[in-house]
C-alpha cells in the first residue's frame, strides 16, 4: 500500500527564528520610545501654538508677579541646545518660541502702562526644567523693545519683581538677554532724572553689538550722551563681561567711561576706565549724590570699580590723577552706601598745589571764578571776607573721611606757605578739619576747626569753633616783600581760639567771640625800620649813609579780645633797645574796618624827630596809614617859634628827642601772652575782662617808660576788656 503521509515541513521550519516573549516586549518598548517623541514633535510642529498663549501668559505672569501677555502670533520650531555640558541632553533639540507683540505691565500701585513691550520676542525653553516647574530661558532676544523704567518719590520702582505672598509653583530663570533696535526711557522722581536712550544694532563691530544715543534732563539741566554696549547681557551668575563705552555731557560736566559689567555672583561687578571734567567738583553731586568740595575747573582720570548687590553698593575710584585749577591731584576714593548715610573715604595727594585753587572751598575766589564754576553768588565790591554760604543741607546726606596732603604750594610772594596737611571728617552734618596744618614762614600753623551744620539751615546754620596755634614763624620770612624786614631776626608764636555762628566765612567772623595772642621773645630788628616808624628824619638819613644795622628786639606781645566780631587790643607792644611801640584800637570783622593807632617811643637821642602816632584805618580792602598831623604840627610850630625869638640852633630843639629811658615791660607781657586763649560756646558772647597790665622791668638805670599818647597826644587809657 502506498505511503500517503504528506511530506515533512521540517525543512521549511528550520529556516525561521521564533522571537521570545521578552524580546517582543523590548522591541515594542523601543518602538514606543522612538514613536512617542517623534509623534510629539510632529504634533508640536503642526500644533497651533496660539492656542497655548493663555497658558503661557498665566505661567509667566505667575512667575514674574505682574501681568505678562503675548498679543501677537506665537510659533514654535526646534533648535539644538547651546549647552556645553557634553551630555546626552545636548543632543536633544529644544523648543524655540517666537512671539510677537509681547507686553510686560507695571505692577500694582504704578502707572497703568507697560514696563516693557517688544515687537518680537524669541527664546528657547529647556524642556527638562519644565519637569521641576521651572521656565528656564537660556537666551532672550528682543526686536524693537520699548522699556519704560520708573522710580517714584517714595522709592518704589517698576523694575523690581515682587512675587505674591503665596509661593508660586513656577519660577523663571533667565540667563542672557540680546537687544536689537529699540527705546529705553528712565524717569526718577528722587534724582529728578528724565532721559531717553535710542538703541540700535551695530554691524561689523566685533566687540560692541549695540549703539545708543541719550537725551533728557537731570536736576533740570540738559543731559546728552552716546555709547556702545555688547549685544548680549548675562543676567545670571556668570563671569562673562558685558562691554560698555559711554560719553555723557551736562553743561560743562563731561563723563567718559569704558570697561565692562559682569555678574560673577549675586552682585553686579563694574570695572570702568573713568574720565571726568567740569567747572567744579561740587557739580558732580547732582550725578552721584556724593558730596565733593567747590573747586576750580577740574579734570581727572582713573579706574572705577563698583560692586552692587541687593542691599548696598561699593565704589572705588582708584589710581586717579588729574588737575584742579593749576594744581595736580592723585589718590584713591571709596564710597560705601549705607544707612542712614553713605560714607566717602580715601586719600588725596598733590605734589604742587596752587594756593589760589583753595579759594573756592570757602568762596574766597574772584567773581569771575564764581561765574566759571557755576555759582550765582557775587562778592560785593569792596568786601574782602567771603559771603558765599556753605551748603549745609548736603552735609547731612553723606559722611566723609578723607586725608589731603600737598608737598609744595605755589603762592604769591607775600604769602610764604609751603606745605599742607589736613584730615577732613564729615559725620551727621558735623564737619571737622583736624588737623589743618600749614608750614608757613619757616614755622608751622596748626589748626583744629569744627563746623556743626547738623541743625536747622539758615543764616545761623553753623556752630563753629577754631583753635589755631602758630609756632616758630620767622619774621623776615613772614614779610618777604618788605625790604627792611630782611634784617630782622626772630620768631613769632601765637595762639587763637574762636567760636561763632553763621553760614559763611563773613557771617561766622562777624559773630565770632574769643581771644588771640602772639609773642616774640627776643630777636633783632632793622634799625632803619624803627627810625622810619618813629619819623626820626635825621637818623634815617644817617642810617642810610652809614648803613643799616640790627637792633636788639626784647619782646613783642599782642593780646586781642574778640566780642561779636570786634577785635579790641588789650595789649600790643613791641620793645627794643632803642624804641618801644604801643598799639591801641579795634579791628571790626563785621563791617571790615580798621581803627588802630601805633605810638612809637624812642629810648635815645633822635635828630630831627617828628615822632607822632601812626594811624592804620579804613576798610580791609583799602587800608590807610597816616601820621597824626596834630602832633607833627605842634612840633613844627615849636621850631618856628624858636626860630623867631631865639638863635637858629635853638630852633632844632623841639625836633631832637632825647628819649624817655631804657626800661622794658617784657617779663610780665610774655607771661601774660603765654596764657592760652579761650572762647565761649558758639553763639555765646565773650565776657570782657580787664587785662593784666605789665609792670615795667628796668634793663638799666633809666627813667620809666613814658605812657603812649592817643591820636591827638593825650594819655592813652588801657582797655578794660
Amino acid at each position: 500500500m502506498p505511503d500517503t503521509t504528506p511530506p515533512s515541513s521540517a525543512p521549511l521550519a528550520s529556516g525561521r527564528h521564533t522571537l521570545s516573549r521578552s524580546s517582543k516586549i523590548a522591541l515594542w518598548a523601543v518602538g514606543l520610545l522612538i514613536a512617542i517623541p517623534a509623534g510629539a514633535v510632529i504634533i508640536m510642529l503642526n500644533y497651533d501654538w496660539n492656542q497655548a498663549r493663555p497658558w503661557l501668559n498665566a505661567r509667566a505672569s505667575e512667575a514674574m508677579g505682574r501681568p505678562f501677555a503675548i498679543r501677537g502670533a506665537l510659533a514654535l520650531d526646534w533648535q539644538k541646545s547651546s549647552g556645553a555640558s557634553n551630555s546626552w541632553r545636548d543632543l536633544i533639540p529644544w523648543p524655540h518660541l517666537v512671539a510677537g507683540d509681547v507686553h510686560v505691565s507695571n505692577p500694582a500701585g504704578m502707572p497703568a502702562r507697560d514696563t516693557a513691550s517688544v515687537g518680537q520676542l524669541s527664546f528657547s525653553i529647556n524642556p527638562f526644567a519644565l519637569l521641576r516647574h521651572t521656565i528656564a530661558v537660556p537666551m532672550l532676544q528682543f526686536q524693537a523693545p520699548a522699556v519704560d523704567l520708573i522710580r517714584n518719590a517714595d522709592g518704589s520702582n517698576n523694575w523690581t519683581f515682587h512675587h505674591d505672598q503665596n509661593k508660586s509653583n513656577w519660577t523663571l530663570e533667565l540667563e542672557q538677554v540680546m537687544f536689537a533696535k529699540g527705546v529705553i526711557k528712565y524717569e526718577d522722581a528722587i534724582e529728578k532724572i528724565k532721559v531717553q536712550a535710542d538703541v540700535d544694532t551695530l554691524t561689523g563691530d566685533p566687540t560692541y553689538g549695540i549703539g545708543w544715543q541719550l537725551g533728557g534732563t537731570y536736576n533740570g539741566a540738559a543731559v546728552s550722551g552716546s555709547g556702545k554696549t555688547g549685544a548680549v547681557l548675562s543676567l545670571r551668575q556668570q563671569s562673562t563681561p558685558f562691554p560698555i563705552v559711554a560719553a555723557l555731557r551736562s553743561g560743562a560736566t563731561r563723563i567718559d567711561a569704558q570697561g565692562s559689567v559682569a555678574r560673577p555672583g549675586s552682585a553686579i561687578a563694574i570695572d570702568l576706565r573713568l574720565k571726568m571734567a567740569g567747572r567744579s567738583m561740587a557739580r558732580l553731586y547732582e550725578f552721584t549724590g556724593v558730596l565733593l568740595p567747590e573747586t576750580p575747573a577740574y579734570e581727572t582720570s582713573g579706574r572705577l570699580i563698583g560692586t552692587i548687590d541687593k542691599n548696598s553698593s561699593r565704589w572705588t575710584y582708584a589710581q586717579f590723577q588729574g588737575k584742579v585749577g593749576e594744581s595736580d591731584i592723585a589718590g584713591r576714593l571709596d564710597f560705601q552706601s549705607g544707612t542712614p548715610r553713605g560714607i566717602l573715604s580715601g586719600e588725596v595727594h598733590s605734589r604742587l598745589l596752587r594756593f589760589a585753587d583753595l579759594g573756592p572751598l570757602v568762596g574766597a575766589d574772584s567773581n569771575a571764578s564764581k561765574v566759571a564754576r557755576g555759582v550765582d553768588v557775587v562778592q560785593p565790591s569792596g568786601k574782602v571776607l567771603p559771603i558765599e554760604t556753605f551748603r549745609t543741607e548736603r552735609w547731612k546726606k553723606v559722611d566723609t573721611d578723607v586725608k589731603f596732603t600737598a608737598d609744595q604750594i605755589t603762592r604769591d610772594k607775600q604769602l610764604p606757605i609751603s606745605h599742607l596737611n589736613t584730615h577732613v571728617v564729615l559725620q551727621a552734618g558735623v564737619l571737622t578739619l583736624n588737623p589743618l596744618n600749614f608750614d608757613i614762614a619757616g614755622g608751622t600753623m596748626m589748626s583744629n576747626i569744627k563746623m556743626d551744620g547738623s541743625g536747622a539751615d539758615g543764616v545761623n546754620g553753623i556752630k563753629a569753633t577754631a583753635k589755631v596755634t602758630a609756632r616758630h614763624l620767622q619774621i623776615k620770612q613772614l614779610f618777604p616783600t618788605i625790604e627792611q624786614m630782611q634784617a630782622t631776626v626772630g620768631q613769632i608764636d601765637g595762639d587763637a581760639q574762636l567760636s561763632a555762628v553763621g553760614n559763611s566765612v563773613a557771617t561766622l567772623l562777624a559773630k565770632s567771640n574769643g581771644e588771640l595772642k602772639t609773642l616774640i621773645n627776643q630777636g633783632s630788628v632793622s634799625k632803619l625800620l624803627l627810625e622810619e616808624m618813629g619819623l626820626n628824619v635825621g637818623n634815617v638819613l644817617l642810617t642810610k649813609l652809614i648803613g643799616d644795622k640790627p637792633v636788639q628786639l626784647n619782646c613783642m606781645a599782642a593780646d586781642f579780645g574778640v566780642v561779636n566780631g570786634l577785635m579790641q587790643t588789650r595789649v600790643f607792644l613791641v620793645d627794643t633797645d632803642e624804641a618801644t611801640i604801643h598799639a591801641n584800637g579795634t579791628i571790626n570783622l563785621a563791617n571790615e574796618q580798621l581803627a588802630l593807632t601805633l605810638e612809637p617811643q624812642t629810648k635815645s637821642v633822635r635828630i630831627f624827630s617828628l615822632r607822632a602816632p601812626l594811624h592804620v584805618d579804613g576798610p580791609f580792602s583799602q587800608p590807610r596809614v597816616s601820621v597824626d598831623k596834630g602832633v607833627v604840627a605842634m612840633k613844627a610850630g615849636g621850631a618856628a617859634a624858636l626860630a623867631v625869638f631865639a638863635a637858629p640852633a635853638a630852633a632844632l630843639l623841639p625836633l631832637i628827642n632825647t628819649g624817655p629811658g631804657q626800661t622794658s615791660p617784657c617779663g610780665q607781657l610774655l607771661a601774660n601772652a603765654r596764657v592760652k586763649p579761650v572762647a565761649p560756646p558758639p553763639g555765646t558772647v565773650m565776657k570782657t575782662t580787664a587785662p593784666t597790665q605789665a609792670a615795667p622791668v628796668a634793663t638799666s638805670a633809666a627813667p620809666a617808660v613814658a605812657p603812649p599818647s592817643g591820636r591827638t597826644g593825650e594819655r592813652a587809657v588801657p582797655n578794660s576788656r
